[in-house]
């Protein structure tokens, strides 16, 4: 039987989990020989002699993972090891290291094809968000060490309570779809984000940005938007609209958040998609 040939990518900066050698003897113990690599080296990782790219990292390795793995032809995996891991919930990967290593081994595991989407230069697989969402990674910060995933939440509260509503101009593949106050715009691929929040309606395999826009208003609003994050039906909701285009163009916003990163708006702020990936899943 062939034995799975895995180039394994460790994050040691991602929230937990990223034991290279213990992560290493998993893959090893399912069956595969592994080459580990650190992080750092991803971008210019040789991967003609491997059969699948292996990454070891929270949210924000996925999205760099997916594309290097989309560039080299080959499969990808995940051993979710940040404090969220909302791409690994997402797909139901399993968050045991040593029963995704299996899963991520397994020459025969099912394969789901995704869309890879960049913010300016940077790949992501989740969602990339202004607004509200900055300031609640920023507030959540302080809190992951003590609560773990449950910090987003407290995160998001006190944004809630704090920031106020921005303006914007978002274009669509040339046209202008949208141009006021928002509490906050969501640039999906997966919809995942947040320690749980999704963007129901956004469709990952559909060749197509999604993009959700929180107009501006009350805050007393705030907490039905929450609700329809973490329950479903946010995009049904008054005061939201949702869009889907190729190309998207949001301008106004000092920050994003992509993938859980936070990141510059003049690097993050013009959206495309990047050719798609063959993820592992069970």
């Amino acid at each position: 039987m062939h034995r799975m040939r895995i180039a394994l990518v460790v994050n040691e900066g991602s929230g937990g989990g990223t034991d290279a050698p213990a992560l290493e003897a998993a893959l090893e113990a399912a069956g595969a020989s592994v080459e580990v690599h650190p992080f750092a080296a991803l971008d210019g990782l040789e991967l003609d002699a491997v059969d699948r790219l292996v990454v070891a990292a929270g949210d924000g390795g996925v999205g760099p993972g997916a594309a290097r793995a989309a560039a080299g032809g080959i499969p990808f995996a995940v051993l979710p090891s940040g404090t969220a891991n909302d791409f690994a919930g997402f797909l139901g990967i399993p968050d045991v290291p040593e029963d995704a290593a299996r899963l991520a081994a397994d020459p025969g595991a099912r394969l789901r094809t995704l869309d890879v989407g960049l913010s300016g230069r940077i790949p992501f697989l989740n969602a990339a968000a202004c607004g509200l969402s900055v300031a609640a990674a920023e507030n959540a910060g302080p809190f992951k060490k003590a609560l773990g995933a449950a910090a987003y939440a407290v995160g998001a509260l006190r944004a809630g309570a704090s920031e106020d509503a921005c303006s914007y101009r978002v274009t669509i593949d040339g046209t202008p779809v949208f141009d006021g106050q928002a509490w906050q715009i969501i640039v999906s691929g997966t919809g995942a984000f947040g320690a749980g929040s999704e963007i129901e309606a956004a469709d990952p395999c559909d060749r197509q940005l999604d993009v959700t826009v929180l107009h501006g208003g009350s805050r007393a609003a705030l907490p039905l938007r929450a609700w329809g994050m973490k329950q479903g039906g946010l995009t049904e909701q008054e005061g939201v609209e949702h869009f889907r285009g190729s190309e998207v163009l949001v301008d106004g916003a000092d920050a994003w958040n992509v993938d859980g990163e936070p990141c510059h708006a003049a690097d993050s702020g013009r959206f495309r998609l990047d050719g798609r990936v063959d993820v592992v899943v069970p």
